[in-house]
């Protein structure tokens, strides 16, 4: 399985940002390409932490409390994407920002049920960078 995470940038406190994730190959066992996925950052000197997840399905989503009401989770099946919506940003947000598939849950597993810790993902992308200046 391959995540690619692109559509990070620096961007003044207040802007947006839209991150999106292709994912792509079939994990061992798995005849779809079908996965919870969700997406995580880490800041300079902190553990990495949740941001968002989101079902295979796309209906469900669950988002970390820090940034509730300010970013958006989503997918598009016909481009094997995820996307992270990010508004409203603060510096506090800024971090490498990684997107995660669990290949061993269920695809249908609700995002409430998926797992905040990076342990409970087996695949990530590269990372992306996201800056946001005061």
């Amino acid at each position: 399985v391959q995540l690619q995470a692109s559509g990070g940038g620096l961007v003044q406190a207040g802007g947006s940002l839209k991150l999106s994730c292709v994912v792509s190959g079939h994990a061992p066992g798995r005849t779809f390409n079908r996965y919870p996925t969700a997406w995580f950052r880490q800041a300079p000197g902190k553990e990495r932490e949740f941001v968002a997840a989101i079902s295979w399905s796309g209906g469900s989503t669950h988002s970390a409390d820090s940034v509730r009401g300010r970013f958006t989770i989503s997918r598009d099946h016909a481009k094997n994407t995820i996307y992270l919506q990010m508004n409203r940003l603060v510096p506090e947000d800024t971090a490498v920002y990684y997107c995660a598939a669990d290949s061993q849950s269920p695809p249908n597993t609700p995002a409430q049920s998926m797992g905040v810790s990076p342990d409970s993902y087996h695949y990530w992308g590269q990372g992306t960078q996201v800056t946001v200046s005061s």
